[in-house]
């Protein structure tokens, strides 16, 4: 089992920036690749960038490339969503997700953070 909890959202002005993090516990060491989603008000949830827990490989959903970048923290069982020049459209929950060698889909996730962006 995998526990994720996520932090770090909140409401910030258009152009502003934001940090997630989201720390893992549990069976870590299972873990092959995290992702961040999001889902806006009547919207479907969507990838927004995902990187393998062992290596330096990321993908990046097109709506969010050059502006947001996702790193990890193996010491601390932490990724981490760095969110720059935030627009309105970011407005949604940010959920952390873990996809782990038992898998090939994100079996385990987090309770999900909120960020508000204002125009």
């Amino acid at each position: 089992q995998v526990q994720l909890v996520e932090s770090g959202g909140g409401l910030v002005q258009a152009g502003g920036s934001l940090r997630l993090s989201c720390a893992a516990s549990g069976s870590v060491f299972s873990i092959n690749r995290m992702g961040w989603f999001r889902q806006a008000p009547g919207k479907e949830r969507e990838l927004v960038a995902r990187i393998n827990w062992s290596g330096f490989s990321t993908y990046y959903a097109d709506f969010v490339k050059g502006r947001f970048t996702i790193s990890r923290d193996n010491a601390k069982n932490t990724v981490y969503l760095q969110m720059n020049s935030l627009k309105p459209e970011d407005t949604a929950v940010y959920y952390c997700a873990a996809r782990t060698v038992q898998g090939s889909e994100y079996g385990y996730w987090g309770q999900g953070t909120q960020v508000i962006v204002s125009s």
